[in-house]
């Protein structure tokens, strides 16, 4: 039996964003997960919140691993995981909200670009996004935290990086997502809520 993986940050901020996801999904349905990594959150979230059918995805190389969270929890709103690289096709059907969490900083920014292109054909017209994450203000770092995080991530591969706030603001609004909240979060991250416009 393969372990199953395991992220210590996901453990450590699922608290903080269920409290605010709780609220914010409370009148959703069907939630898009991109990019769930281990399954930690979508395992979490789905159980925490019933009402949801909670559908995790990812690229080709985490689905086993994400596999091993969903088939263990056995939980009746976690359908299989599907594949999801959100340059490439997106799953059929829509959805009335979206989460992502850590994602944008690994992604580059034509695939941050591609990712929020692609949502208006995923979503319904009254859908809600959340998006969790370290953000840049002002073309600035809000930490020096954030800063070493970001220099590490470019050591990494150079296409990563800590995105700023206004540049995905402005994917979200050309997409037709407008920003709701701004939630500040522990370890200096932030979680930011949109709504699409009717």
């Amino acid at each position: 039996m393969t372990d199953k993986p395991f992220s210590p940050a996901s453990e450590r901020n699922r608290g903080p964003i269920l409290d605010v996801l709780r609220g914010w999904f409370d009148d959703r349905r069907r939630v898009l997960e991109i990019g769930s990594g281990t399954g930690q959150h979508a395992v979490h979230f789905a159980a925490a919140l019933p009402q949801l059918v909670w559908q995790a995805s990812d690229r080709d190389d985490y689905l086993p691993g994400l596999r091993l969270w969903l088939d263990e929890a056995a939980l009746p709103n976690t359908p299989a995981p599907l594949r999801l690289d959100v340059t490439g096709a997106w799953p059929g059907g829509t959805f009335d909200a979206v989460f992502s969490a850590n994602t944008l900083h690994i992604m580059s920014w034509p695939d941050v670009e591609a990712f929020f292109a692609a949502l208006p054909g995923a979503t319904t017209d009254d859908a809600k996004l959340a998006i969790y994450g370290p953000f840049n203000v002002g073309g600035r770092f809000t930490s020096d935290s954030n800063a070493a995080f970001d220099a590490s991530l470019k050591a990494r591969a150079p296409h990563m990086g800590i995105r700023d706030a206004a540049d995905v603001d402005a994917l979200a609004r050309a997409a037709g997502f407008d920003l709701v909240d701004d939630v500040a979060m522990p370890a200096n991250n932030r979680l930011r809520l949109w709504r699409r416009r009717r």
